[in-house]
């Protein structure tokens, strides 16, 4: 099996209630985690992004099927 490092977007945050930080993998939907500080939230998002990429693996061995499309549609882009 072929690896490739790859960046992602991760935004951080703050919840008040938790009194922590939310780490949402913007690349990845529905991947997330959190901490108490900002850097324990980004160890913690890692661990979900490894965690995200091995199911889909799994999901890919036990015989799913994936087909490439392309969608004209808008996407709002952000100034981070």
């Amino acid at each position: 099996m072929n690896y490739k490092k790859l960046d992602y977007l991760i935004r951080l945050t703050f919840d008040k209630e938790y009194q922590g930080y939310v780490a949402a993998v913007v690349n990845l939907y529905g991947c997330m985690s959190q901490g108490k500080t900002k850097e324990e939230a980004l160890e913690n998002a890692e661990k979900a992004i490894k965690g995200y990429m091995e199911a889909l693996d799994l999901k890919k061995e036990k015989g799913s099927e994936y087909e490439k499309r392309s969608v004209d549609t808008l996407v709002p882009v952000f100034n981070v």
